[in-house]
């Protein structure tokens, strides 16, 4: 293929990536737009491949078919090879950035434990497997906004741990409906997902205040993330900021909502959303840290040294405060 062929397939996965981002990231879109074009145009592409992963795992006929597409997936990555555009488009990525191989394989694996039954048994094993999927997608970012600062990373994976957090609260039902139950067992029992569907009485009670419990956890990853915001490069440092609201927002629309899942899913509107971005701009010239500041005023924004106990049960995964850097280099 000549120099225009290629440019012409790097165009049409670019624009593949975009109608992905828009039409089922919609909060990731939204935010990509306060980005620089390099990092916009990298963070779409990063996110259409850990759909693409979803998707395998999601769509697939079976659980066999599925696990033998991911297993495929983890050799390509391995082997640095793939004839699949969207998967040499993610290597490209990959050897661009700097993105640990490891780091990938350990979203795959996250991914794939999906495939099984799933029965969260205890909070450590929740975070644990945040971390898989979405503390990961959080370590990529930052290779992919230029960060090589690796204390950044630490709270990177504590944004993507509050994220997914979120989403968990968010989609008790639409997981329960997929026989998957994360919401630990220590927190409500080992009960089937089916139960989760149309809750009754008894079991609405015992999951709302597991709800609250993890919203609140969520809410201390959520603080970590932003504290970590001073590490990004100061034009990336918006959109990261303003999808982190976003995010945090839904967890706070459902506590209002009393928590209830079963009845509608949680959203968040477009004025919302804009009021969210005004404040989040505002915080970001008015911040404390000097290193974050552009204005006088005082803002929410603070910068600290990283909490280790927050990594505590993620113990020896790479980029977290008790585990190393990745085996592996991408």
């Amino acid at each position: 293929m000549n120099a225009q062929g290629i440019d012409q397939v790097a165009t049409n996965a670019l624009a593949d990536a975009n109608t992905v981002l828009a039409t089922r990231g919609r909060s990731f879109y939204w935010a990509r737009h306060l980005l620089g074009a390099r990092h916009a145009t990298r963070a779409t592409r990063l996110y259409r491949f850990c759909r693409h992963i979803d998707d395998l795992a999601d769509e697939a006929t079976s659980p066999a078919s599925a696990k033998q597409s991911l297993d495929q997936l983890q050799q390509a990555l391995i082997q640095q090879h793939a004839t699949d555009p969207l998967v040499a488009d993610a290597l490209a990525l990959m050897h661009e950035c700097g993105i640990d191989c490891a780091v990938m394989l350990a979203l795959i694996q996250g991914v794939e434990s999906d495939l099984e039954e799933v029965r969260i048994a205890d909070e450590s094993s929740l975070l644990r497997y945040c971390y898989q999927v979405a503390g990961t997608v959080g370590i990529m970012m930052c290779r992919v906004l230029d960060v090589d600062d690796d204390m950044a990373l630490r709270h990177a994976i504590d944004l993507g741990i509050a994220m997914q957090l979120t989403n968990i609260c968010r989609d008790v039902a639409a997981d329960a409906a997929l026989q998957r139950r994360y919401l630990p067992a220590s927190l409500v029992g080992d009960c089937a997902p089916i139960t989760l569907l149309v809750p009754g009485a008894e079991t609405r009670a015992t999951v709302t205040v597991a709800i609250s419990r993890l919203l609140a956890k969520a809410e201390v990853y959520y603080r970590s993330g932003e504290q970590g915001l001073h590490y990004l490069p100061a034009g990336a440092r918006a959109g990261i900021l303003v999808a982190a609201r976003l995010y945090r927002a839904i967890g706070r629309r459902l506590q209002q909502r009393g928590h209830d899942y079963w009845t509608a899913r949680t959203t968040v509107g477009t004025a919302t959303k804009l009021g969210l971005t005004l404040l989040a701009l505002l915080d970001l010239t008015t911040a404390r840290d000097p290193r974050m500041q552009t204005g006088t005023r005082r803002s929410a924004l603070q910068t600290c040294q990283h909490d280790a106990l927050l990594h505590v049960p993620l113990a020896g995964l790479p980029f977290t405060v008790f585990g190393g850097r990745a085996d592996h280099e991408g």
